[in-house]
């Protein structure tokens, strides 16, 4: 059986008492994807739920459109929030009748950089219950701007100041020039900001703002939590592609395990998108 078919059945069938002999799933965990559905079962449901995906693993947007499917048929999705959409694009206009090419116009959507084959099931899920999806990234109009501007420098800890750098520079293969790193960050924390920004408004008492985005803007400690208002409860859920051990665990409620990828050499993929060194060097 599929894992991409496990979820989805567990998820919108919403089996409380599934929970595979762990009726207790301490927050902090590192889960099968098979156990997500007793997490959602279990916990109060919170003010957001941020879920991180690695891009280029379809379990992981299986698993978002799942989510939503759950929190659907318990009435308990507000609205969804993306980073594959820019702030300022929304579908909340629409009818619950509109078509998918609707939809993307109303989103304003690149397939070529999000393919809408993977992501479009869960975003037109929430338009067929009536549930806005509004883009939340920085658009691309502003991202020189916010490279030329040092306030973004001072917003987190000098520590975590530094993580996000090192996050950069580690996440572009350390092929980016030194003198690129700041202002890559500040992007970084631009697009935290935007979807932060989006995600606030659509709280609602009892009910739940569904983020998806990369994992590396889900992190509690440099990504969208830090510019979430302190009294918007949130649950932050990180998908992990087998069994490669990532730092996430201290910086989530729950790391999900899905099947294993196959090995594949990103960076080589970079260097030679990049002819051995990266654009305006």
């Amino acid at each position: 059986m599929r894992i991409s078919f496990l979820l989805r059945s567990l998820l919108v069938t919403g089996l409380a008492s599934f929970t595979l002999g762990c009726t207790n799933l301490p927050s902090n965990s590192e889960i099968s994807a098979d156990q997500w559905p007793s997490v959602l079962h279990r916990v109060t449901p919170p003010q957001v739920l941020l879920l991180g995906e690695q891009h280029d693993a379809p379990e992981h947007q299986q698993w978002q459109h799942a989510t939503a499917q759950n929190l659907i048929a318990r009435q308990q999705l507000a609205a969804v929030v993306l980073e594959m959409a820019d702030q300022g694009q929304d579908t909340h206009k629409l009818p619950r009748t509109a078509t998918e090419q609707e939809v993307q116009t109303a989103l304003q959507w690149n397939d070529k950089g999000w393919p809408w084959q993977a992501y479009g099931p869960a975003i037109m899920t929430a338009v067929r219950a009536g549930i806005p999806v509004f883009g939340g990234n920085l658009p691309r109009a502003n991202m020189r701007q916010v490279m030329q501007d040092s306030a973004w420098d001072s917003h987190l800890p000098p520590p975590a100041w530094e993580q996000q750098r090192q996050a950069i520079r580690s996440g572009h293969c350390d092929l980016l020039p030194e003198n690129q790193i700041t202002p890559m960050a500040r992007i970084q924390l631009a697009k935290d900001a935007r979807m932060a920004q989006t995600i606030a408004p659509q709280v609602q008492a009892g009910k739940t703002v569904l983020l998806i985005a990369g994992r590396g803007h889900v992190l509690r400690s440099i990504g969208i939590p830090t510019w979430l208002p302190a009294d918007i409860s949130r649950l932050i859920a990180i998908g992990q592609a087998g069994d490669k051990a990532q730092a996430d665990r201290a910086q989530s409620d729950y790391v999900v395990r899905t099947p294993a990828l196959a090995d594949k050499d990103h960076c080589a993929d970079l260097r030679a998108q990049w002819g051995q060194s990266p654009p305006n060097k």
